[in-house]
């Protein structure tokens, strides 16, 4: 997996995305061990002190889960991944929308031109 960083952005931050969306795609099933800290921090390119704050977080939204002696798994809880693709989803439609709305486009017009692309997929 390929971790891109930006600058303008706290690092623990974009990891938390990153793990957040390799969730979302199947690309970490539910119920996956992850990597140990160390092995994700060196995959990464990050310190090990970044990643255990990113996991930290994670396990706090409820995405993953430690269990002593074992590691860390990906949460089982179908409605937590649900929720968060769904979050991420709204955060993207907003995004789009603000940026079309900066353009100078009105709704109505920005839902036609979806239409339109959407007819050419």
């Amino acid at each position: 997996m390929p971790w891109e960083f930006r600058t303008d952005v706290p690092i623990y931050t974009q990891l938390i995305a990153q793990i957040q969306q390799q969730i979302v795609t199947g690309q970490l099933m539910p119920g996956d061990r992850l990597p140990s800290v160390r092995d994700l921090a060196a995959q990464a390119g990050v310190n090990p002190n970044t990643m255990q704050r990113a996991l930290t977080e994670l396990e706090r939204l409820g995405l993953v889960r430690s269990q002593r002696t074992a590691g860390r798994f990906v949460t089982e809880d179908e409605a937590v991944i649900r929720a968060l693709k769904e979050d991420l989803a709204r955060t993207q439609i907003r995004d789009f929308l603000a940026g079309m709305a900066q353009l100078g486009f009105p709704l109505e017009e920005i839902v036609s031109l979806i239409q339109k692309e959407g007819e050419n997929l």
